[in-house]
């Protein structure tokens, strides 16, 4: 008997047992709808998600995708297949997690945090403890955006705001204080010529900018941007006036803090960790020194 191939059905391999990885790249594809940005967040080349995408579909004979020219979008058999490879992603990263429980004081800890934070506060201070975890590398992912705790994108998390996954564990561990600051010289100018560094787009939202949208009234705003490190740089540049975090603008000799609004807002900073994780010697080691590094130069930041 001859079996007739359907068009652009790839035929089963005959045989074979899945890698989770492939099943990794079709979920994360579904996901992001681009090879592009799936190659980012798996960090390899576009080339190796299509390849790997191409060899799922020979072992199922099943297409998958569409190859559309700006996006790949899901088959129906693709769609139909879809919950379940998300199953099979959510069962391996459990197993990944408890591994993860299991581990020792020896290994590599992820902390996802605020990029400025990272550089200017956190790092600078990360030598004297150094002879608490010889045994552990450190790897600081510097991002705004929520790391996925649950996808293992970082163990810890530092982030200005509790973290909104749920079940994840998370405590507040500092306050992080900001004031109204400017180049030397601004705050001598009568306030309705001030002139103001707004926080982008994507920033809105924050406590920050909340505030100083309602300071600034209807005067003017000289320059946004989203990156703290710009902000900064833009202050001290006498661009205008912005609000800064403590620990970016206490003590710089190239900016002035205003005397009446020295401390306009407040916000906790959260170390968040999955419970599975938590149970890891070296992440919970690295929790305590983390906690215990801001509590002692909390000062500092509040």
């Amino acid at each position: 008997m001859t079996v007739q191939k359907s068009i652009g059905r790839p035929e089963p391999s005959g045989g074979g047992t899945l890698d989770w990885d492939d099943i990794r790249y079709f979920v994360e594809l579904a996901r992001q709808g681009k090879l592009s940005a799936t190659a980012r967040v798996l960090q390899v080349e576009h080339s190796t998600v299509a390849r790997r995408i191409g060899m799922l579909e020979t072992r199922l004979g099943v297409r998958l995708f569409d190859r559309l020219p700006k996006h790949w979008a899901l088959t129906a058999e693709g769609e139909e297949l879809l919950a379940q490879a998300r199953r099979v992603e959510d069962e391996a990263l459990a197993f990944a997690r408890a591994g993860a429980g299991a581990s020792t004081l020896r290994g590599v800890v992820r902390l996802s945090a605020p990029p400025v934070f990272s550089s200017v506060f956190l790092v600078p201070r990360l030598g004297a403890l150094r002879a608490r975890w010889p045994a552990i590398a450190l790897e600081i992912i510097g991002e705004v955006r929520e790391a996925d705790l649950y996808r293992r994108e970082a163990d810890l998390a530092l982030r200005m705001a509790r973290p909104s996954q749920d079940g994840l564990a998370a405590r507040p561990l500092a306050q992080t204080g900001y004031g109204l600051y400017a180049a030397p010289g601004w705050f001598e100018r009568p306030a309705e010529e001030w002139e103001f560094i707004g926080h982008g787009e994507a920033m809105k939202e924050t406590p920050q900018q909340k505030w100083l949208a309602k300071f600034v009234a209807g005067r003017p705003y000289a320059f946004w941007t989203n990156d703290a490190a710009a902000m900064l740089a833009a202050c001290r540049a006498g661009l205008g006036v912005a609000v800064l975090p403590h620990f970016l603008g206490r003590g710089d000799p190239m900016l002035a803090l205003h005397p009446e609004y020295g401390q306009v807002l407040s916000r906790p900073l959260w170390l968040a960790v999955h419970p599975d994780v938590r149970r890891a010697p070296r992440v919970t080691l690295m929790a305590e020194l983390l906690a215990a590094l801001l509590q002692e130069h909390a000062a500092l930041l509040a």
